[in-house]
Order: C-alpha cells, then structure tokens, then sequence
C-alpha cells in the first residue's frame, strides 16, 4: 500500500548519505528530494532514490528568521519546508508529508515488539486516521528511540510536538518560521489556535 498524500524529504549536504531516501526506496514508497541550486549535480550523482527538486531561492529570500541574524548563519530547513507546502498544494493535494534526511528506517510498534516495516502502508494508516477530523493541521510519527519496548505507551498521543516525519494539512495556512526549533514553533502555534495535533506511537521513524 501506498500514501495518499506526496513525500518530500528536505535535505542538504547528504548527497552521498541519503537515510530517507534509501529507508523509503527500500519500502518501495515515491518521494521527492527537496536540495539547494548548488548540491543539484552532487545529489544526482549521489545517493538518491526519489525525484529531484530544487529549492527556489525566494524562499530563503522571504523566509522569516525570527532572530536579528540575518543571512550571517544558515536559515535551516524552513524555507524548503514552505515550498513543500506550495509544491503539493500546486499538485492538488490535500496533505504532503515533509521528512528530515536522516531516518534509516520505519517501524510498526505491537504488542511492546517494534518491527521494521517495508511498506508504505503505516503512512497510509496514519492518513486514513488523521483524515476522519478536521481540526488535526499537523500529525506524525514518534522517533524509534523514545518507545522503549519495555514502556507502556498509546498508539498515539493528542496535542504533543510532532518532529521529523509530519503530515502537513496544506490548507491550514501554517508557514514554518525560524532559524532553530522550528518544528517546535509549529506545533505550538497550531495548539495556541485550539486545535490538535496527533503522534503516532504505533508507527515510528
């Protein structure tokens, strides 16, 4: 089974270390790699299993920094992040999902036994549960590490920071701000609104 919704994996310096990539190639799921004009030629020699696009500079250009900076440092992902956005709302999609580049795999959580999955259908799912509401901006899957087999955890969490691998509702009109924490940011403007966001403890990256 296969996402619904389009994948898009924002990344930079990672030409010849694509995690996502290779983790979601391997699970047999179509994504979109979303790279700077100049690592273009190096992430098409490298290691790189989705298509290709290139982050058009006006996003970094009008991207806010909320800091005093500048472009004396890195803005971080956010500038690609918002053409994610754009670049899935132009396709007609509802929903995207925008990954970090370094997940080497996905798991399915039961029954305290994590399993690693080949499938796209843990995206599927957690799509097919995100789409019953209307109030839900922002879901995603809990990283690997903070679901200890030996914990008693839900199969998911309401209303908590989601990070990493998030389901992006493009409507809701979010644009990602800020140079650090930006997935933080995020997560708080959306609860500050009154509405929710979901977890995923079943499902994980």
């Amino acid at each position: 089974m296969l996402p619904n919704f389009p994948i898009y994996i924002v990344s930079k310096g990672r030409a010849s270390n694509g995690l996502t990539t290779r983790a979601l190639h391997e699970m047999g799921v179509p994504h979109y790699i979303v790279v700077e004009e100049n690592e273009v030629d190096n992430y098409e020699s490298g290691r790189c299993y989705g298509e290709i696009l290139v982050l058009p500079p006006i996003y970094k250009a009008e991207y806010e920094l909320c800091d005093e900076l500048g472009f004396s440092k890195g803005t971080g992902p956010g500038p690609a992040r918002n053409f994610c956005i754009d670049h899935s709302f132009w396709k007609g999609h509802k929903r995207h999902w925008v990954l970090d580049d370094n997940i080497d795999a996905f798991h399915y959580l039961n029954r305290n036994e994590k399993f690693e999955v080949r499938t796209g259908a843990t995206f599927k799912a957690a799509e097919d549960f995100v789409c019953r509401y209307s109030n839900v901006p922002i879901a995603g899957f809990n990283y690997y590490s903070f679901c200890k087999k030996n914990d008693k955890v839900p199969p998911y969490i309401l209303n908590t920071r989601i990070y990493s691998c998030l389901l992006i509702d493009n409507y809701a009109n979010y644009r990602w701000r800020g140079r650090y924490n930006e997935d933080t940011d995020l997560s708080l403007r959306v609860l500050k609104d009154g509405l929710c966001t979901i977890q995923f403890n079943a499902f994980l990256c």
